[in-house]
């Protein structure tokens, strides 16, 4: 069973300090490199369905957040008011009103819905010391966040498009939804009161997830204190569930910042607001998948993609060159040269990486590289370009196979008995 607190140091990914505090984590430079390419899959699925992408502050007047509503329904997970030149300013605690605003910032028309807008933003909640672990639950959240502002007409659309764009990410990162989850409110919550709204939700969220043919349960007590949403919920080695990805329907904020655009009729009309993330916030994102892969990751989201392994100092030169390729090519590579080991030491080392390309005297003259595959393959040697195309496409498409071929797998050769891949001929 994977801990992905424990790989996460071992693998060099984040850490923690206490001087920078509790539910703070810092990522490390292959943690950021895996942050990196699932961001930017996030912002390209999201450039490619025709959302645009906006920046706001993390921080916000008092004000901002009595109107939204969640000082009054959310205030216990908030941090505590800053006075700043006579006024009370706060941390986030979401990235909705900040989205409410940019939309009423200019008279809008029937013509520019539905508006989807996006943003991997921060936000802060103040949890509580005891339940802060690892990556799962912070303090300081990224959010991989975008608000569709639709006709009601548009809702159900919007709503079944986004569980599309999750069920993409999802088979792109490896992920396996445990179940989707229709969060109701429960008694005893704190629940903007508005039943005919919670009701209109309700129904719009159940139509979206009847269109996509997906099965899902209804569970009081889950919903957000605004509206109905649907959860993906994903599990953990241990059999832990949680909230990776949401889809929600809002009328509650649309009508507290006076929301309006102009119709086909020339009226004035309120938008909906549908609330939607791919991968939730990148922290608990990667926690998951630390713990699903093992640490190893799809070849695109690897914080090492190629690991290039000469057999001896001759070969450095061509080891270095292969490297500054994939650099051109935006592949992520590293030289693992003699100084670290023996061969087999370098392979084992490198044991998580997707691929390996091993370098010898009679590789460095023909212009090839031995390739082996992390699952135990060793195709046939190739020309380093060639090896390079293969990999950039399986990168480029998202691919969590290693190899498009035919071939089958090889037998895994055994680390401690390996021999260089080939030696010069002798006279």
């Amino acid at each position: 069973m994977h801990d992905h607190r424990r790989l996460g140091r071992e693998l060099g990914l984040f850490d923690t300090d206490p001087l920078i505090g509790a539910g703070l984590p810092y990522w490390l430079p292959d943690g950021a490199a895996v942050r990196h390419a699932l961001e930017e899959y996030v912002r390209e699925a999201e450039r490619r369905a025709g959302y645009q992408h906006v920046y706001s502050p993390v921080l916000g007047k008092r004000e901002l957040y009595e109107i939204s509503g969640h000082w009054a329904h959310y205030s216990d997970d908030m941090f505590p008011p800053m006075d700043l030149g006579g006024e009370q300013v706060v941390l986030r605690p979401s990235l909705c009103p900040h989205h409410a605003l940019i939309f009423r910032s200019r008279s809008r028309s029937h013509r520019e819905l539905p508006l989807r807008m996006a943003e991997l933003g921060g936000m802060y909640r103040s949890e509580p010391s005891g339940v802060l672990g690892g990556l799962t639950r912070v303090r300081a959240i990224q959010l991989n966040d975008a608000h569709v502002f639709c006709a009601l007409e548009q809702v159900a659309e919007e709503a079944r498009a986004a569980l599309g764009m999750i069920r993409s990410a999802y088979e792109a990162l490896g992920i396996v939804p445990g179940r989707y989850r229709l969060s109701l409110p429960g008694p005893g919550g704190k629940y903007v009161d508005a039943p005919d709204l919670w009701r209109r939700s309700t129904a719009l969220l159940t139509e979206a997830l009847d269109a996509s043919g997906l099965p899902y349960e209804a569970e009081e007590g889950e919903a957000a204190f605004y509206g109905p949403k649907i959860d993906v919920q994903v599990t953990d080695a241990a059999g832990r569930e949680s909230t990776l990805s949401t889809v929600q329907v809002d009328f509650h904020q649309p009508e507290r910042f006076d929301l309006r655009y102009v119709g086909a009729d020339g009226a004035r009309h309120r938008p909906v607001m549908v609330h939607r993330s791919i991968v939730g916030s990148v922290e608990r994102a990667v926690a998951h998948l630390v713990e699903r892969h093992g640490g190893a990751f799809p070849a695109w989201l690897a914080p090492t993609q190629l690991a290039i392994l000469p057999v001896s100092d001759a070969e450095l030169p061509h080891a270095t060159a292969l490297a500054h390729r994939c650099v051109s090519l935006g592949l992520r590579a590293d030289v693992a040269g003699p100084d670290r080991g023996t061969l087999a030491a370098r392979v084992r080392a490198a044991r998580l990486v997707p691929y390996q390309a091993v370098i010898g005297a009679r590789e460095a003259a023909a212009g090839l590289v031995s390739v082996r595959l992390r699952d135990g393959r060793r195709p046939a040697a190739l020309p380093a370009d060639d090896l390079l195309t293969r990999i950039g496409a399986l990168v480029a498409s998202h691919s969590t196979g290693l190899w498009d071929g035919p071939e089958p797998p090889e037998r895994a050769e055994d680390p401690d008995r390996l021999d260089p891949p080939s030696r010069p001929p002798t006279a």
